[in-house]
């Protein structure tokens, strides 16, 4: 077993760039097609000394997997548990929340969608898991969109489909310093999902100063620390 390199927060500063050089490179060149040599050179660490921090090549895609949807998870839970909030707010809450995680770490998005396949065992079955966490809050707040009238009774499974395709490709194209940033796409994406969804007479027209009403809010309110890695 290769020795730690120890604790404390140089340690974890350093792991965190490892990881971040690593998501770049996989992310550029794929993760079956990058050897760990590569991943030292990047990271200007002997393979033995990238052993000591990361354990192993699959540790950095379970590092990289976990950075992009963990924070997600949190915010997620946040978003569905405010009961006072109706579901298609929340579902335009958690569009942008979508949004803004894409765009905050793109290098571990595209890992995160195209690279999930090399986990094994309990690693893949874990994050299988977050997926399905994931889904069930989207099609939860469509269901009670439903229930409430605002939406057209549906098959739930395809709608959160249609939810989650509108979104998930965004890492493909999306730019960090381009022009349209989460805000933004979200807001164009939910126009379009909820005119598609919505019962006659439900036009949603005040979704966006709801939803400004909100961000101010939250804003206005002492920030809860996210998690930035699987390691806090």
């Amino acid at each position: 077993m290769p020795r730690s390199p120890g604790r404390g927060p140089d340690v974890e500063t350093r792991r965190q760039e490892i990881i971040d050089k690593a998501a770049a490179l996989f992310a550029k060149k794929g993760y079956a097609a990058t050897g760990i040599a590569e991943v030292g050179d990047v990271a200007g660490l002997g393979r033995g000394a990238l052993y000591c921090y990361m354990g192993s090549e699959e540790n950095l895609l379970v590092e990289i997997q976990d950075r992009a949807m963990r924070p997600l998870l949190a915010s997620a839970h946040r978003i569905a548990d405010l009961e006072d909030v109706d579901p298609v707010l929340r579902l335009r809450m958690l569009s942008q929340t979508l949004l803004e995680n894409t765009l905050a770490r793109l290098d571990h998005v595209w890992v995160y969608e195209h690279d999930f396949r090399n986990l094994r065992g309990a690693n893949r079955a874990r994050l299988l898991d977050q997926r399905r966490e994931f889904e069930e809050i989207v099609q939860d707040l469509l269901v009670a969109g439903m229930d409430d009238g605002s939406f057209h009774t549906l098959d739930p499974g395809l709608v959160t489909l249609q939810f989650l395709n509108l979104h998930n490709h965004t890492y493909q194209w999306a730019k960090v310093d381009g022009a349209w940033d989460a805000q933004y796409l979200s807001r164009a994406y939910c126009t379009t999902l909820f005119r598609g969804l919505g019962r006659p007479g439900r036009r949603f027209d005040d979704i966006e100063e709801r939803m400004a009403e909100h961000l101010a809010k939250r804003e206005s309110a002492v920030p809860e620390p996210l998690p930035s890695s699987a390691t806090d």
